[in-house]
């Protein structure tokens, strides 16, 4: 497994190298991911605005990569100045293709997945067994992909209270199973600054997988004792990231 860095404040003060000479951001650009929408960032946003950021949250429709990039780069042309792109599960292959914008001075992924260019979710997860999530999609007649609501609050936010967990199963968005095959053309992580959060409690993604994006991406690394929905249990850790990433 790739090494990562054990404190918030140490890869928070590796962050920093270097950028001392940099424009700082004052605009965030939240994606989210699959099987949730634009809720799943509100305590960050909350904690990121107190702070003074300008933040905008992404409605990704969850119908196709392409669909999702739009959604992502028509947010990015109502900024104004240099932008913090932050994605979270899905929205990591969003992000990576939508940061090639001039306007972002940094990326952020948060339990996500972070394809090069010629990737797809399929290549990156061949050979390799579900996880306990995965094991919970369901395909409705146009395949697309929900978690069984039953099953959600466990392997999506097993870290949450239940009635958190059961305000993620109402606010839960399908995902089109096609996205699972369509291959990444760009990714921006070769170009721009990177930080990653590896969720250490992770029932979605694989905790190796994503320790294994921010090795190649060679990301300033942390680890949170988190479940997939990291934005949700540990928002303050998450916001402190980003705020970090700014600047």
């Amino acid at each position: 497994m790739t090494k990562v860095l054990p404190t918030l404040a140490a890869a928070l003060s590796l962050a920093a190298t270097g950028a001392a000479d940099a424009t700082p951001a004052r605009n965030v650009v939240l994606v989210h991911g699959a099987f949730t929408d634009q809720t799943s960032w509100r305590k960050v946003a909350h904690l990121l605005r107190e702070k003074g950021f300008h933040v905008t949250l992404v409605e990704n429709p969850l119908t196709s990569l392409a669909d999702d990039v739009a959604a992502t780069r028509k947010a990015l042309a109502a900024q104004k100045g240099p932008t913090v792109l932050v994605g979270h599960s899905w929205g990591g292959v969003v992000i990576g293709e939508a940061g090639d914008d001039p306007k972002v001075s940094a990326l952020v992924y948060v339990a996500a997945y972070a394809p090069d260019g010629g990737e797809s979710l399929k290549t990156l997860s061949e050979g390799a067994p579900p996880t306990p999530g995965q094991k919970t999609l369901r395909s409705d007649a146009r395949g697309y992909l929900s978690i069984d609501p039953a099953e959600l609050p466990k392997v999506f936010a097993g870290d949450l209270p239940p009635s958190d967990g059961e305000a993620l199963v109402a606010h839960q968005i399908p995902l089109n199973s096609a996205v699972f095959g369509t291959e990444a053309t760009v990714a921006a992580w070769h170009d721009k600054p990177t930080i990653y959060a590896i969720s250490a409690k992770d029932q979605m993604i694989p905790p190796e997988a994503e320790a294994m994006f921010a090795k190649r991406m060679n990301a300033q690394t942390v680890t949170l004792q988190s479940s997939h929905a990291s934005p949700v249990s540990h928002p303050a850790e998450v916001a402190a990231l980003i705020e970090r990433a700014a600047r």
